[in-house]
């Protein structure tokens, strides 16, 4: 049975140099290209999974703008639901970012549209209940997040919460978290703690289960009383663009969750799309598809 999942979150234009050497502070460097891609983290992971199969709706804002637009047709054609998507006066977000030779990225978020999205609006919070999961970030303000997070709890909803961009967690919107996903900075960040396992079970402190991202390392998954974390290695592959991996690990990991996957089979299938999108240039559009997915585990 086809899965449902809301993500509230943040929709941005990816503006995205590429370059052989990210520059230094004060350094001028010549890009060998320069793209525009939807994207943001809250579209970001909407269309990873629905490229994987669920029925996904997206809460968040635009501007009235072209980058608007662009976005909002960039989301459909993925097969994600924006109704409940607003488009206010002003500018879209924007991320830019640099991508080096190496695949590795620096990105300056400016939040534009997102910034209006500090309160759920009627109808919101139906979605929400009428969703396996919320998926949740921290690229809108912080108050709709614990709304979100909170409407969802209540409807007996499952949540998933992205700690990005990383910041302090309020008590609330912790207990209102099912699952954590931070990668292993944003674990040492929340934590104090560079060890992956101990930022787990740290963090298990606060929130019943927690998915530690490592990159090319894979993941860690920890669970309150569990025992010893589960590492579940990543497929080995050269990476191009690692924008939006975590994104689409997240994306999918909800999707194989909420059909049913047991924890150590969902890993897996999050961790195979994430090595698939990291082969190829650009955020939303290096996502797999569900029969990619599965071809890559068979």
């Amino acid at each position: 049975m086809t899965s449902s999942i809301v993500v509230l979150g943040s929709t941005n234009m990816d503006l995205v140099a590429y370059v052989a050497k990210a520059p230094a502070r004060g350094e001028t460097v010549t890009g060998r290209e320069f793209r525009t891609v939807p994207g943001g983290k809250g579209a970001n992971q909407a269309v990873a999974a629905a490229r994987a199969g669920a029925e996904v709706s997206m809460i968040g804002a635009v501007g009235a703008d072209d980058f608007g637009v662009r976005m909002r047709a960039a989301l459909e054609h993925s097969g994600v639901d924006t109704d409940l998507l607003r488009t206010v006066e002003g500018p879209s977000g924007t991320a830019h970012i640099v991508v080096d030779d190496e695949g590795g990225n620096a990105i300056v978020v400016v939040p534009g549209a997102n910034g209006t999205v500090t309160s759920l609006d009627h109808g919101d919070e139906a979605l929400i209940g009428t969703a396996d999961a919320l998926l949740l970030q921290l690229e809108l303000p912080l108050s709709v997040v614990v709304e979100g997070a909170v409407a969802a709890r209540e409807r007996g909803v499952r949540t998933l919460l992205t700690p990005s961009p990383v910041q302090p967690l309020p008590a609330e919107l912790l207990a209102a978290t099912d699952l954590l996903v931070p990668n292993e900075h944003e674990a040492a960040a929340l934590t104090g703690e560079t060890d992956p396992a101990a930022a787990a079970r740290a963090l298990l402190d606060q929130v019943p289960e927690v998915v530690v991202t490592l990159g090319a390392a894979g993941c860690l998954h920890a669970v309150r009383g569990g025992g010893e974390p589960l590492i579940v290695p990543a497929p080995r592959v050269r990476a191009v663009d690692t924008t939006a991996a975590g994104d689409t690990f997240a994306g999918v990991l909800a999707v194989a969750l909420t059909e049913g996957r047991p924890m150590p089979e969902a890993l897996a299938w999050a961790s195979a799309a994430a090595a698939l999108s990291v082969q190829h240039e650009g955020a939303s559009t290096s996502m797999p598809y569900r029969a990619a997915i599965e071809a890559a585990l068979a």
